[in-house]
């Protein structure tokens, strides 16, 4: 199901563009995100930048997100300086300095097509215009992209929106009296056409603190690709004829967390190992053990095992240092090259080091490509992480058409970044900690 970007001609003119491309960071755009709430006196200082680069918005359940913007050639859509302020909080909490995608890295499962979409195809200049339709109780924003070798263009790509995600806590207390909240997402989001595929880059900030970023792919298959006659495809159509080529997504998402506005964080790496009951036990113990990680790593997800960015300065009201743990999604992980065998990626800040792969910025003589080659040892003092989510997709009958979604990501949850659940209703605010302090 090989994706076809353009002709051969025009692929060679985008490779030769991509660093010119790269000049063209920041754009121009007209109007607010969002709608902005009606007492917001933090904002300015939440969010440093103009009112046309800013988002802001304050969720029903008294959450409020507050975020800068910019667009780019290659990974579009690019957040800066996020804040977190939830109920009982004065102040805004500083979550990203920035995050983006830096890679969404396409082989083919024959071998004959490997794809860089951000860096090679200038993933950002394939931004569409939306639909109010598709922003349902929000608002699209007007980008002016940058476009390789032609004047910028302008485009409604960009919607923000809130949406309902279910409960975000139910609770039924010994006097039965039930307790329960549904939960309010802030959603941001754009799609990028490259080729046949439409890229729906995801962004969901919940009232909760949890952030979730999300690639789907839609679009067409490529009708010019239902030739994998060796036995790596599938037949789509009629009989066994026309088989599409089975290829891999491999996303890469870059974070520079700066908790609490500073850039020196902490990484921890959790391990839990289960035990067969001992003698007199009832039931089999656990251990989990906390490392930390000093220097840069290449990390692989394991059962039991996980991660988080901790800060160096900020501490909730229980005294406990506030993090961020990053909660991985449904992977297949590529193992075809050594930049996508692992699941993150923890190193030193570079500022030349913004692409997971073929990273086309000159770094000096010698300096490394991909992501892989930046973990040499250095110890962390800035850390960035880099999380690399892999999808194989072997076409299906259902793939078209149009093609329906499919999705790959993950999550970054809060961890001791408030006392208590920062929702909890009014009548519970005093239950923290152990309720029964004198038995």
């Amino acid at each position: 199901m090989r994706v076809t970007r353009m002709s051969r001609t025009q692929k060679g003119a985008a490779v030769g563009l991509s660093l010119a491309a790269l000049a063209a960071g920041a754009t121009a755009g007209a109007g607010p995100a969002v709608a902005q709430p009606k007492t917001a006196p933090a904002a300015a200082a939440a969010a440093d930048c103009s009112a046309a680069y800013r988002i802001e918005q304050k969720l029903s359940t008294g959450t409020t997100w507050r975020m800068c913007w910019r667009f780019e050639a290659k990974s579009g859509l690019v957040l800066e300086k996020v804040t977190y302020q939830p109920p009982g909080e004065t102040k805004p909490i500083r979550v990203l300095t920035s995050a983006k995608i830096a890679q969404i890295h396409v082989p083919y499962d024959d071998g004959k097509a490997e794809y860089n979409d951000v860096t090679d195809y200038n993933f950002g200049s394939g931004l569409v215009n939306l639909a109010p339709a598709e922003c349902p109780g929000g608002t699209i924003k007007t980008i002016k992209v940058p476009q390789p070798g032609e004047p910028s263009t302008n485009v409604k790509g960009m919607c923000t929106t809130t949406r309902s995600r279910g409960h975000a806590y139910r609770m039924q207390a010994d006097n039965n009296k039930v307790y329960q909240a549904q939960g309010k997402d802030l959603l941001i989001y754009t799609v990028n056409k490259v080729g046949w595929y439409e890229y729906m880059t995801e962004w969901r900030f919940s009232d909760d603190g949890t952030v979730n970023m999300n690639v789907g792919a839609t679009g067409s298959l490529s009708p010019f690709d239902y030739d994998a006659g060796d036995g790596r495809g599938w037949p789509i159509g009629k009989g066994a004829k026309a088989y599409a080529t089975s290829h891999s997504h491999n996303v890469f998402w870059r974070l520079d967390f700066g908790l609490d506005g500073s850039s020196a964080n902490k990484i921890e790496q959790y391990d839990s190992v289960v035990s067969a009951p001992a003698s007199g036990q009832q039931g089999p113990t656990n251990k989990t053990t906390r490392t930390p990680v000093t220097k840069e790593l290449a990390g692989d997800a394991k059962n039991m095992r996980w991660w988080r960015v901790v800060s160096n300065i900020g501490k909730n009201k229980d005294g406990h240092a506030r993090s961020y743990e990053l909660v991985p999604g449904a992977t297949t992980k590529y193992p075809g090259r050594s930049f996508t065998k692992h699941d993150v990626y923890f190193t030193e800040y570079n500022k030349c080091e913004m692409y997971a792969t073929n990273n086309p910025l000159n770094c000096g003589t010698g300096h490394p490509k991909a992501v892989d080659g930046w973990v040499n040892g250095q110890t962390l003092k800035h850390p960035v992480a880099w999380v690399n989510v892999g999808f194989h997709h072997v076409a299906r009958d259902e793939d078209q058409q149009p093609m329906p979604v499919h999705w790959q990501g993950f999550s970054i949850a809060p961890r001791d970044v408030t006392a208590m659940n920062p929702l909890t209703p009014p009548a519970l605010k005093g239950e923290n900690g152990d309720p029964f302090p004198d038995s």
